[in-house]
């Protein structure tokens, strides 16, 4: 009898301990990457003129993250280009919902801007191989699909670090004699854009800055690093070897941070991802100071070092959440195209015909004109996709172009907590406010980079309030 009751007691404890409540969600979170380097030989784009891709320094990749909170499911993606089009994402986001179901509103796709890699979408005198593209496809949505069979029980924080030394705006108010006519004649510019280190003209900026690096941060239950995600308002960096491919300070920071937080020797792999964010009018280029001139790669490596730094000291104080709710939405916004008028066809078929090099452009002001002859053939409106994803009490506010610093810091003042992605679902050019369009300026002049009614910003802006409230809890 007492051997008997020696069996049962363990048994009776057991039975006695309360089960678990299976109705309680559990919040999960998983990560991958896939490869989408171009080919030697490929397009590179990000400049006026094209190049070819002669040395890969490292490689373009789509880093993926998903997130579950057992009733929603969303996925962010940061793929290394400079710009990426429509076609592409869609393609890729069909492909994840015929595979696993998951819709594309729940589905966030972001390109990071660096300017030396394989071309994507036709900018400037770039142009993309359709075979490249469709292989860009599938493996971003190779990406994703792996993220979700990683998806484990995990959890979830996020901070805000502050990184003002690398970002300047790039527009300036000139004296008097400092802003020539634009490649398309215009003489009524009151901003220059990118005047020079060190330019006596130069009087002051034009805007302002956003110094902050939102980041959301997973791990296991078990306290392995899964994934961050991190936003900075900053163009790009450059400074690569001669027609390299390089994921620039994007890649680099993605890297950094996976050792910053010891966790690049983890299984699965950790992820470390960073968007682009309202940085239209905003770059690297201390033009009223002075930076000190780095070799190849090192002006990448010291911003992508300092945010990284900056990100893992916020980190560490983060307090960990094992739920919060997640929600997506997204809306199609018809906006105006700035079209040229027939007479202004005529005349930049006539500059064309002037470059020694056809089909090739040679100056500013050709290139201009093929944009021009090029823009003729664009509908009046285009549809723009708008998206907000809602993690927690943070939110990402997705826009399809590259937006002007001071409408990321509008939506921060309607919404705390909100982040614009750039780049994002789409590519409709520069998203300069009204007020920037009046003043003119690169980010202005019309072109498949920048072709947008005046408006655009104003009607997109509130479309998000409207739908980052509603989210609102």
């Amino acid at each position: 009898m007492k051997r008997f009751l020696l069996v049962l007691l363990p048994l009776l404890t057991c039975l006695s301990l309360p089960a678990a409540d299976p109705a309680k969600p559990v919040f999960k979170a998983g990560a991958a990457t896939s490869d989408v380097t171009a080919p030697l030989g490929s397009s590179l784009n990000g400049g006026f003129q094209d190049r070819q891709a002669a040395y890969i320094h490292d490689p373009q990749l789509a880093r993926c993250l998903a997130l579950d909170d057992g009733k929603t499911r969303i996925v962010l993606v940061v793929v290394d280009s400079c710009v990426i089009g429509r076609d592409i994402f869609d393609e890729a986001k069909a492909m994840v919902e015929e595979a696993t179901g998951l819709p594309a509103s729940q589905m966030l796709m972001s390109a990071t801007h660096s300017h030396t890699c394989g071309t994507m979408q036709a900018v400037g005198q770039s142009d993309p191989d359709p075979l490249y593209q469709r292989f860009v496809a599938r493996r971003i949505a190779d990406a994703v699909r792996c993220a979700i069979q990683n998806l484990e029980p995990a959890q979830i924080a996020w901070g805000v670090g502050s990184v003002p030394q690398h970002v300047f705006n790039r527009r300036y108010v000139m004296k008097e004699g400092g802003i020539p006519p634009t490649p398309l004649g215009v003489t009524t510019d009151q901003v220059r854009t990118n005047p020079g280190v060190g330019n006596p003209l130069v009087e002051k900026p034009a805007g302002p800055i956003d110094p902050e690096v939102p980041f959301l941060s997973v791990r296991s239950v078990e306290g392995r690093p899964i994934a961050l995600y991190a936003n900075y308002a900053l163009h790009y960096v450059g400074g690569t070897g001669p027609n390299h491919i390089s994921a620039d300070y994007f890649g680099a920071f993605a890297k950094m941070i996976g050792q910053r937080l010891e966790a690049d020797r983890v299984e699965p792999p950790f992820v470390g991802m960073m968007s682009n964010g309202a940085s239209g009018d905003i770059n690297n280029i201390n033009v009223l100071g002075q930076q000190e001139k780095q070799p190849p790669y090192g002006q990448i490596s010291l911003v992508a070092g300092d945010v990284a730094n900056e990100v893992a000291r916020v980190h560490a104080g983060l307090t960990w959440h094992d739920h919060v709710p997640l929600a997506a939405a997204q809306r199609e916004l018809s906006l105006g195209v700035r079209l040229p008028t027939d007479e202004e066809v005529a005349q930049a078929r006539e500059t064309m015909q002037q470059s020694k090099l056809l089909p090739r452009m040679e100056t500013m002001e050709q290139v201009y004109a093929r944009e021009t002859v090029l823009l003729s053939e664009f509908p009046k409106e285009v549809s723009a996709p708008l998206q907000v994803v809602k993690i927690g009490d943070i939110s990402l506010a997705a826009m399809p172009a590259e937006v002007f610093v001071e409408i990321g810091l509008e939506l921060k003042r309607l919404h705390p907590g909100s982040t614009v992605v750039g780049l994002a679902n789409a590519y409709h050019g520069y998203l300069p406010t009204p007020e920037h369009h009046a003043l003119g300026g690169y980010e202005t002049w019309r072109a498949r980079s920048s072709y947008l009614e005046p408006e655009a910003s104003t009607k997109m802006v509130k479309v998000l309030d409207e739908m980052l409230s509603e989210l609102a809890p």
